[in-house]
């Protein structure tokens, strides 16, 4: 880091913390009456707050760069020894269908001796149609009945009955890749060799987790016509924070997809029962007991994520109940045995579900002067300019500069105001120790009722209160007034803006897909009468394909006609399929979409592995910074206006 950025860096922090004094020792309106005064004191107490968790953030930052900390997977080494590892893959009443692409690509993982990996599935329902499937793969089943533990409950029953020195644990709609073991491995065979070499002065590692990924768009990218443009909401965590807290060897186990140390999860007890995040307490635990954790940054699976408003609330209100008890059971603030920088990670963590809280606080609070003249600031405009923007700016400044290219800060704001409502009353009820009846497993099938859009009223209460207080406040104002107004209104069009999203958001649209499609350029044939033609295919799924000729033939196919294809991925067999032409397109290269018979046997499980082993290129890693805000907002309001006049236009014919 250059010595301009750290001074940059020192003076943003300097500029919040002479702002922060500023606020708490001149601002506040100790004589008003008690609503406003309650009032000024939690918006004060938000902003110490946002502004401690975006120094822990840079401070990481600052930290990771001075260390050059950055995680290299080495190769495995064939003079050590190869671990044997049980690889678990969890299911409760997910359907068979979904458990059978995890199971499958669990079969197709690479390790040099496949008689050490033991795949194993953990059914808590003792279903027969999952004990069948087991056999059909060739793997482990463990069924349990009277499971009062969920999760947790499931997973220790088995680990009872396994003895494996490494353990992976998968969800059901966690598909793993190929090479999930070789990305993952290595790190603890390093270990058992740097701790063997230096009389165990190096600190066991306890677990790696890999970036939770997903293979089709996520809520944001969906209902926002976003998939081009902005990556998975998940992944500002998955593959940013939790890679810089492996960087302080504290990283967080995030439920699947990762890779224990067996002795670990045993010296701390097994998964807690005592919690709905039994994860992050694991890690925590684990990280207490004096064992490291890592995150790596490249994903190794993928899995299925809910597009649903209800859904997505109810899995969010389900980890944010659970990190608070977790973050009560672990006493973070207090316990001795927690080394610095973990408590710090810990403790953000904790405040991160607080954000919605502070979120609605940041909201309400110019409307309340804008339509009611209650003033939860007390403060010159000009002293205002002088000591709160120089700060604020330069910090956001900072935040964007040491981020990467997942998510920009603004996004992470329409992100907090779209969970805000729904969110902060669970974690104020569950942090007062009043706690909700045992959660579900999230289903992630899609499903859309008049219900659902009942999701909408808050976000459409807060927007026309919001539409309402910008027109109060400036009508009739000119000149300075404007001026002297202008902190206001720069609030009030900043959450109205975030609140518009969160509408088109809680539109919805409309699923039409069935299975998803995935970007795989695979070479191949195609029998075009007795000739056998040479493809490329641009994207497959489950239910299809597409293709385009390596020799151009633009009458090679017609509509309807039925084909034998023959993929050839590399270090696969060659894959046989057939299928039928239901669409043709013409743009720089004819593209033929190819609606596939269902494959059986060898050739589903091979085409399976096809669609499903690597990340989904269809979607992006990164932010397309070329795309701004203002774009995305206009974006959504073309297309809906045009959806819109279709709809009319129907209404006028019929």
């Amino acid at each position: 880091m250059t010595t301009t950025k750290k001074i940059t860096y020192v003076l943003a922090i300097v500029l919040s913390v002479i702002y922060l004094i500023w606020r708490v020792g001149f601002t506040i309106p100790w004589h008003a009456n008690w609503f406003a005064l309650i009032f000024a004191l939690l918006l004060v107490g938000s902003e110490l707050l946002s502004n401690f968790t975006a120094f822990i953030l840079i401070f990481f930052r600052m930290l990771a760069k001075k260390n050059a900390a950055q995680l290299v997977v080495p190769p495995l080494d064939p003079a050590d020894p190869l671990p044997a590892v049980d690889l678990i893959i969890v299911t409760h009443n997910e359907d068979v269908a979904l458990l059978r692409k995890t199971v499958n690509a669990a079969t197709f993982i690479d390790y040099p001796d496949q008689q050490k990996l033991n795949i194993v599935i953990a059914d808590d329902q003792n279903r027969p149609e999952v004990h069948a499937l087991a056999r059909e793969y060739g793997v482990q089943w463990l069924g349990m009945t009277d499971n009062h533990h969920a999760k947790s409950g499931n997973i220790n029953h088995a680990l009872a009955q396994l003895h494996a020195p490494l353990f992976a644990i998968f969800d059901t709609d966690m598909i793993p890749f190929s090479g999930f073991l070789t990305d993952t491995v290595p790190l603890f065979t390093q270990n058992f060799r740097d701790r063997a070499n230096q009389d165990h002065a190096v600190k066991p590692l306890g677990f790696v987790q890999t970036p939770q990924s997903f293979y089709n768009a996520d809520i944001f990218q969906f209902n926002l016509f976003s998939e081009k443009i902005i990556p998975n909401e998940q992944d500002f965590f998955s593959r940013d924070v939790n890679v810089l807290n492996g960087s302080n060897e504290t990283a967080l186990f995030t439920g699947s997809n990762a890779l224990f140390l067996r002795e670990a999860v045993d010296q701390v007890g097994g998964f807690p029962t005592n919690t709905l995040t039994e994860d992050f307490q694991l890690g925590a635990e684990i990280n207490i007991a004096g064992y490291t954790s890592l995150a790596t940054s490249k994903p190794q699976s993928s899995g299925i994520t809910p597009i649903d408003l209800k859904g997505v609330i109810k899995q969010r209100t389900r980890w944010a109940r659970g990190v608070i008890r977790s973050c009560r059971n672990l006493h973070i603030f207090l316990n001795p045995k927690l080394s610095f920088k973990n408590k710090l990670i810990l403790i953000n963590s904790y405040l991160y579900w607080w954000s919605f809280a502070r979120r609605m606080i940041y909201i309400i609070a110019p409307i309340l002067y804008a339509l009611f003249q209650i003033q939860v600031v007390k403060a010159n405009f000009w002293v205002l300019m002088i000591i709160w923007a120089p700060g604020y700016f330069l910090l956001h400044y900072v935040l964007k500069d040491t981020s990467d290219a997942i998510r920009n800060e603004r996004w992470g704001e329409i992100q907090e105001t779209f969970f805000a409502p729904y969110l902060f009353i669970p974690v104020i009820l569950e942090t007062l120790g009043i706690r909700a009846k045992k959660f579900k497993v999230t289903d992630k099938n899609t499903s859309f009722s008049f219900r659902d859009k009942l999701y909408i009223l808050p976000y459409l209460a807060l927007w026309l209160i919001t539409l309402v207080a910008i027109i109060k406040f400036n009508y009739g104002k000119f000149g300075s007034e404007i001026l002297i107004g202008s902190v206001i209104t720069f609030w009030l069009l900043m959450h109205f803006i975030n609140l518009s999203f969160c509408l088109f958001l809680a539109m919805g649209r409309p699923v039409y897909r069935k299975t998803e499609r995935f970007a795989r350029q695979v070479n191949g044939l195609v029998q075009n009468r007795n000739t056998w033609l040479p493809l490329t295919t641009i994207d497959t799924s489950e239910g299809g394909l597409s293709f385009t000729l390596t020799t151009p033939d633009c009458n090679a196919f017609h509509l309807g006609q039925r084909i034998h294809l023959r993929l050839t991925p590399a270090n696969q067999p060659a894959i046989n399929l057939i299928g039928t032409v239901r669409r043709i397109s013409d743009d720089r290269d004819t593209v033929y979409s190819v609606q596939l018979n269902a494959p059986i046997g060898k050739t589903r499980n091979q085409y399976l592995q096809l669609i499903y082993n690597g990340f989904n290129a269809a979607l992006p890693q990164q932010q397309d910074t070329w795309i701004t805000l203002f774009d995305e907002l206009y974006i959504n309001i073309m297309v809906r206006v045009k959806e819109l006049k279709r709809r009319l236009s129907r209404l006028t014919r019929s």
